[in-house]
């Protein structure tokens, strides 16, 4: 399926073309802008002022993809003291009043004006790989600004790679997306999030159009344009994932019983930090996945959930990873094509990125997806979804057998900031609510909770992991809940090797039993069992405070638009008292 074009979609009634499109549309068509391959974009980004080239070779199959010369090297940009994605610069076009529209279309009209007096290029991408889910884009910057635009093109696809299979597509009810980008734009209003200098991720999802004005950071490019995109899929009816999925297949197992459970796939949602990538990258969950079995990914980060037509769908072919557990010599740095806000380093007279945020926090780097191994473009309907919390009074799994809860728990998700976030070091210290670890939804909340009970009445499993630890004597002296535990209980899931039993203290959820889980994890339920904690009443009322709190959350959203479904998601966060 593909997108339209402005005139396409709004030619019935061209007066609806909304002005923010309008301005995009026509600085889009200058004549005067030059479209660039992703050879062009990166040679323009190697003589850009912030980027210096390193001497670790971009991986040979994407350089060659992409169309860069034979031994091409990765390029890495440095930004200044911001080197993470800005919530409090976002302005939604939807939510301002008159007056803020007409004040902040007449600053749009300046900033495009002062963008034009410099020189500037554009690209063409699509974004989606499947052919029933494209949708076409075009990011517009100056020069100055080229290492955006080829980690842009790299980040998603060239349009020249698909363009064939995407002309011959039926057209989606969608516009194409437009990105325009000016990260030396200035404004001193105090109506703008000003850190030093001003930032604005001016958004119109009505339209498909986003402006990212002082921003650097290439995080608010690839998220403003997957913000669109996620928005485009629930516009058509589909569940808006930021999350990672794989489909594994027990076919080829030398063990009957694992043999007969044929394919499934598990989604895992959670914010950076909190396992996802972790949980579907996995090669094999630690060693502990059956002989003979198979493994594709979608994505780490972002895909769609087509309920009616139960297959989910991926947007992108690279993956945008932190890398501050990659050291130097780590085999991930392989398949690396560009970096960002690394420091750099010789080693044996070569000039190499050096991870591990040496030099500052949320180091990044964009990756080839073959990193993942077998990868796909769609796979089946998730069997099971994962939500990952760092709430430290949640045991290290648990399941849900109240459809209502799951999606509740999803809804008012809790976890930390983290460095990949612009904010202050008290702000990570707190626990927030962000609905299905989607800091990106631009649009009701009801719609995801709509969306996401359907995802459950049609076969679905839901799932909590606890990815921060266990209340030990306090909500921070906690047990710990390694890596390898988590992944044994995935394969657990899987493989359907453990037994539930109801757990008293949150009605609608379950625990493993004490003889399946043993049997895997030899003292797991006397570990992780909430009747031995120290402080067992303080742990009692912080648990409960937790669920309140949610509850509370809840009914501070949109959800009150929909008052029978506020209701039934509240009743079903019953906690022992």
């Amino acid at each position: 399926m593909a997108s339209k074009s402005s005139y396409e979609f709004y030619k019935d009634d061209i007066k609806k073309l909304p002005p923010l499109r309008a301005i995009a549309d026509t600085l889009v068509l200058d004549h005067k802008i030059r479209t660039v391959s992703p050879a062009e974009a990166y040679e323009l980004a190697r003589r850009q002022w912030d980027v210096q080239e390193t001497d670790l070779p971009i991986y040979a199959p994407a350089a060659e993809r992409l169309g860069l010369p034979k031994g091409a090297k990765v390029l890495n940009n440095c930004h200044g003291k911001i080197v993470g994605r800005t919530a409090m610069a976002r302005r939604f076009w939807h939510a301002l009043n008159a007056p803020e529209r007409k004040k902040v279309l007449g600053d749009l009209l300046e900033a495009v004006s002062d963008l034009q007096t410099r020189p500037l290029i554009k690209a063409h991408a699509l974004i989606g790989l499947d052919k029933d889910l494209m949708i076409k884009a075009t990011i517009v910057g100056h020069e100055n600004d080229a290492v955006n635009v080829f980690n842009w093109l790299v980040n998603f696809t060239p349009y020249a790679e698909l363009a064939e299979q995407y002309e011959s597509s039926p057209k989606l009810p969608i516009q194409d997306i437009i990105v325009i980008a000016d990260n030396e734009w200035r404004n001193n209003d105090p109506f703008y999030h000003n850190q030093g200098f001003p930032q604005l991720a001016l958004v119109d999802v009505d339209a498909n159009v986003i402006f990212n004005f002082g921003m650097r950071y290439f995080g608010e490019r690839k998220k403003g344009t997957l913000t669109l995109a996620w928005t485009s899929g629930m516009r058509l009816g589909m569940a808006a994932c930021h999350g990672g999925i794989k489909e594994i297949d027990f076919a080829g197992c030398k063990d009957d019983a694992c043999k007969k459970l044929g394919k499934r796939s598990i989604a895992f949602f959670g914010l950076s930090g909190t396992g996802k990538s972790s949980h579907t990258n996995s090669s094999d969950n630690g060693g502990t996945m059956p002989e003979g079995f198979d493994k594709v990914v979608l994505h780490d980060d972002a895909f769609q959930i087509d309920i009616e037509e139960k297959i989910c769908r991926v947007w992108e072919p690279t993956l945008f990873d932190k890398t501050d557990s990659r050291p130097i010599g780590h085999p991930d740095w392989e398949y690396i094509i560009s970096v960002m806000n690394h420091g750099q380093i010789m080693v044996d007279g070569k000039n190499l990125p050096l991870g591990q945020d040496v030099r500052n926090g949320n180091g990044r780097a964009l990756l080839d997806r073959a990193l993942l191994g077998k990868y796909v473009n769609r796979c089946s309907f998730p069997s099971t979804l994962c939500w990952l919390t760092k709430d430290t009074t949640m045991p290290p799994i648990m399941r849900f057998t109240d459809v209502k809860l799951a999606v509740a728990m999803g809804a008012s998700l809790m976890t930390k900031r983290n460095v990949a976030e612009n904010v202050s070091e008290e702000e990570l210290k707190k626990l927030v609510f962000v609905p299905f670890a989607n800091p990106f939804r631009v649009y009701e909340l009801w719609k995801d909770v709509e969306a996401f009970i359907k995802v459950f009445e049609n076969g679905a499993t839901g799932f909590m992991f606890n990815s921060s630890g266990f209340w030990k004597t306090s909500a921070d002296e906690l047990t710990g809940i390694p890596l390898q535990t988590s992944l044994t209980l995935q394969t657990a899931i899987l493989t359907d090797q453990l037994e539930w039993e109801d757990w008293p203290l949150l009605a609608g959820s379950q625990i493993p039993t004490r003889e399946s889980a043993e049997k895997l994890l030899p003292g797991f339920y006397d570990r992780y069992d909430h009747a031995k904690v120290e402080n067992h009443e303080q742990y009692l009322a912080t648990l409960r405070d937790r669920v309140e709190q949610r509850k509370a959350f809840l009914e501070s959203s949109d959800l009150t638009e929909k008052p029978e479904l506020l209701k039934e998601l509240l009743e079903s966060m019953n906690t022992a008292r």
